[in-house]
């Protein structure tokens, strides 16, 4: 994996999503933001994920799915269940992952940050392959960019949010970057 000089990654899966801007002008990335997925909720393997980021999830095939209508929302990468790397938005480009959200007294995380989702939920334990394509990810990203801090979502919304939930394992993913 090598990250291209326009922000994609190399050796993973592509599946573009219109969902994202320009990064304002002089803002660099220092931030990953940690999310957790499941479309629809509690299961895992499907297509609901790629098809929400892509603006192609159909309202009327899950219940869930209603209130999902017309949200336009992205994440840079999707790491599967397997371990699977996915990538909808390049690093250089601004994806709306974080909403409302705040970081060290700075506002609008999507600004300066990069999502990385993990396909599960805050009920149910990520997996080895997850984790070991996340430190991956992870120190490739720090690489090519001034990565200094790493959060959850629920970190920088506390409020809304809180993915990546109760079953990630900050330390165990600390200490595989070391």
């Amino acid at each position: 994996m090598k990250v291209t000089f326009n922000g994609w990654l190399s050796g993973v899966r592509r599946v573009v999503s219109p969902n994202f801007d320009r990064r304002p002008s002089g803002a660099g990335i220092d931030l990953l933001v940690i999310h957790n997925i499941s479309l629809p909720p509690e299961q895992f393997n499907g297509s609901g994920i790629e098809k929400f980021f892509t603006n192609q999830l159909d309202s009327d095939a899950h219940p869930y799915y209603a209130q999902l209508k017309d949200v336009h929302v992205s994440s840079h990468f999707l790491i599967r269940r397997d371990g699977g790397i996915v990538q909808f938005v390049p690093c250089a480009k601004r994806a709306w992952h974080a909403g409302v959200s705040s970081w060290q007294g700075r506002s609008r995380c999507n600004d300066f940050s990069i999502g990385i989702e993990l396909e599960g939920s805050d009920y149910v334990p990520f997996t080895e392959r997850q984790y070991a394509a996340l430190a991956r990810l992870t120190r490739r990203l720090q690489r090519a960019y001034p990565i200094r801090s790493i959060a959850g979502h629920s970190d920088i919304a506390p409020v809304r949010k809180t993915d990546p939930g109760p079953h990630f394992d900050w330390p165990r993913y600390r200490a595989a970057l070391k």
